[in-house]
């Protein structure tokens, strides 16, 4: 049996989950992305062990640094306007291809995609929206002229190449990206990872224009055996017609979309959601990569399947699906596609790798 453990070496927020009541359900992610690597300790014992003791010695074992970050990468923290975040940048004089990160509903500045991003020759703004510093402690609309003023900020930065950017999201990200996509010409690229295609839970404000949201059913989420909440079933079907306004319109999409679901995603039906969007879409502009049994957090390939964790703002902890095995060659696999994507619609990122 080979068991796995991650050491960080210095934040709280960095600490590996432990199999006890109060981190149950603590979700692994790098929060000093360019402090510290993760300490990976593999241990190789004779036979199988469900939980190891002292008495327990392993036939052989060895470290491995996780970094977050290549040789050189620049950090910027960004508080401009009203854009908050981290900008990344590759060593070396650029210009490099621009790409704007986002993730979910929990809110904050998570940075780990971007770092790793970065040191595959991109210039990665990881853009937080809610949750962090002065923004809104609550997401009750979303604001695409933050976006707007997010993407300007990062094309006028003298190391982007522009004229134009990429844009990679899930979850919630994900349907700012392709709100993004359809309303801003300056996106030109952009990756969804099990989002939606229509706005949900809050309404998105551009100008003059609103898009109401679908609404919740919360009657319909169903209580695991574990207490978590599984919310596959919350959301009215967006095929009725009577929610017609509150799709995103993918049909004014000017550039290209790759479209990343993981068939066993238990937050939504997100394949479901890809699907009608593609289908507002030229078939050119858009690709769809759908892996069986992956679930709702398809992350760069190395981390480590989260099928159920706590998040800001629930009550319990959430499911969010996936088999191990097939979720950690949906991560391996779509990551590869995900920087090939990028690279072929913004220009060849620069040759360092991580």
């Amino acid at each position: 049996m080979v068991e796995v453990t991650a050491t960080p070496q210095s934040s709280l927020a960095d600490r590996p989950v432990q199999v006890q009541p109060d981190t149950l359900f603590r979700r692994l992610v790098k929060r000093d992305v360019a402090g510290s690597p993760f300490v990976v300790r593999l241990e190789v014992f004779d036979g199988l062990r469900l939980v190891t003791g002292p008495q327990d010695q392993p036939l052989a074992s060895c470290e491995a640094e996780r970094w977050y970050v290549g040789p050189g990468m620049q950090r910027v923290p960004i508080r401009e306007g009203r854009v908050r975040g981290a900008l990344f940048l590759p060593p070396g004089p650029g210009p490099f291809p621009g790409v704007i990160d986002l993730f979910g509903g929990a809110g904050g500045l998570i940075e780990f995609r971007a770092g790793l991003l970065a040191s595959r020759g991109f210039a990665v703004l990881a853009l937080a929206f809610f949750a962090y510093d002065d923004l809104p402690r609550t997401l009750a609309q979303l604001d695409l002229e933050y976006f707007e003023e997010a993407a300007e900020l990062l094309l006028r930065h003298p190391k982007v190449r522009g004229p134009g950017l990429g844009v990679v999201g899930v979850s919630k990200g994900a349907e700012v990206a392709l709100a993004m996509a359809a309303f801003l010409p300056q996106v030109v690229a952009t990756v969804w990872i099990n989002g939606t295609a229509f706005l949900h839970g809050n309404p998105l404000v551009y100008k003059d224009l609103r898009i109401p949201p679908i609404p919740y059913y919360t009657e319909r989420v169903i209580f695991t055996e574990v207490g978590a909440l599984d919310n596959s079933a919350i959301f009215a079907d967006p095929r009725d017609p009577a929610y017609s306004a509150s799709a995103i319109p993918a049909e004014k999409v000017r550039g290209k979309v790759l479209f990343v679901v993981g068939e066993a995603d238990r937050s939504f039906n997100s394949k479901l959601f890809a699907e009608l969007a593609m289908a507002r879409m030229p078939p050119e502009s858009c690709r769809l990569l759908s892996y069986p049994g992956a679930g709702h957090l398809i992350e760069p390939p190395g981390s480590p399947l989260c099928s159920i964790s706590s998040i800001r703002g629930t009550p319990r902890p959430v499911v969010w699906g996936g088999e191990a095995q097939a979720h950690a060659r949906a991560q391996e696999h779509s990551w590869q596609e995900i920087v090939q994507f990028l690279e072929l619609h913004l220009g060849p990122a620069a040759t360092m790798k991580l």
